[in-house]
């Protein structure tokens, strides 16, 4: 396993995999944030009180 830092620089390495990681988020993030689903800014208060006015008419 030590052979393998005598090719790579360890500093700029983990800094690559951190700004991969990173970007990698950002990116998963977004694509949730384009669905109606998984919109948490927008989508998530209209579906509860969609859902609040179904359970009292099916009661009611």
């Amino acid at each position: 396993m030590w052979r393998i830092w005598l090719l790579f620089d360890p500093r700029r390495t983990l800094v690559a995999m951190a700004t991969f990681l990173f970007v990698l988020a950002l990116v998963i993030h977004f694509i949730l944030l384009s669905t109606d689903r998984f919109n948490w800014l927008e989508g998530g208060v209209k579906k509860a009180a969609s859902l609040d006015v179904t359970i009292s008419e099916m009661v009611g």
